[in-house]
């Protein structure tokens, strides 16, 4: 494997961190960038899911306590059985909406204008939910209840189109049910766990015959490149939400998007 690849996969594997725990699509990003590099194909779209797998386990890592003391103390107490418990609730939908149009997905949206044109729809929302009365009562993440993860769950389905972010579709979902910025943010990165490990592993499974020993230097750097630039927005991003609004991710993906629209209007829209 030539060192051109690798940097590629390290470029791609900074983007994923970069992007993954912010409202402006990880995948959209991730779409645009190998098309840009003219990395494509079925190992490229597998690649782009399992770097994902590095910048989730960056959360695992940073709420290591939180997590390993909620399994520990799942039997005994309540507050830890009620926690796990929405996060599964709020998971399932988009994991049973993802199973049956998986497919459809990749083969149809996957694609430069669709990622465009949802960047600039999730943007134009968020600055409208941002103008929206908010009445925050829920200030911590034990207080969530059922109908509000389900109701973040049911948030999370939008994001299986690529461009419109998990995260951002989670986070508004959020902020929409009740809950504060951070218990937002927060609850949005602990529903990425189950949710990216479920993608990549069915990923991986689905394309194995894609995938070479050849491989394994280019997953490694992305892997650990997104990793720990994932480490580093997470805590950013945690203390910007503490003071600011989301309004500036929205003017980003509005901006970027016309941009890109305007870049493949000029090619002739050939991708």
């Amino acid at each position: 494997m030539n060192m051109i690849f690798l940097l590629k996969g390290l470029f791609l594997g900074i983007v994923e961190g970069i992007t993954e725990f912010i409202p402006v699509s990880s995948t959209g990003h991730l779409i645009l960038a190998g098309d840009f590099l003219g990395f494509g194909g079925e190992k490229a779209k597998v690649f782009e899911v399992f770097i994902q797998l590095g910048a989730i386990l960056s959360v695992v890592w940073l709420y290591r306590e939180r997590i390993f003391g909620g399994i520990k103390g799942f039997q005994t107490r309540k507050e830890s059985r009620s926690f796990a418990i929405n996060i599964i609730i709020a998971f399932l939908p988009a994991a049973f909406i993802g199973l049956l149009a998986h497919k459809a997905i990749k083969a149809y949206l996957f694609n430069p204008i669709t990622v465009a044109v949802a960047l600039v729809a999730g943007g134009l929302a968020i600055l409208l939910i941002e103008r929206m009365d908010h009445r925050s009562h829920v200030k911590e993440v034990a207080d969530i209840t059922l109908k509000q993860a389900v109701a973040v769950g049911l948030a999370q389905c939008l994001s299986l189109f690529p461009g419109v972010s998990r995260s951002g579709a989670t986070i508004m979902g959020g902020l929409l049910t009740g809950f504060d910025r951070r218990v937002s943010v927060e609850f949005s990165f602990f529903l990425a766990i189950p949710t990216m490990i479920a993608a990549t592993g069915y990923d991986l499974l689905s394309n194995m015959h894609a995938l070479s020993l050849s491989d394994i230097p280019l997953f490694s750097v992305g892997f650990i490149t997104s990793f720990f630039s994932a480490l580093i927005v997470i805590k950013s991003f945690l203390r910007y939400v503490s003071r600011h609004d989301f309004s500036g991710f929205a003017y980003y993906r509005i901006g970027f998007g016309l941009f890109i629209l305007a870049f493949y209007w000029h090619r002739g829209w050939k991708f």
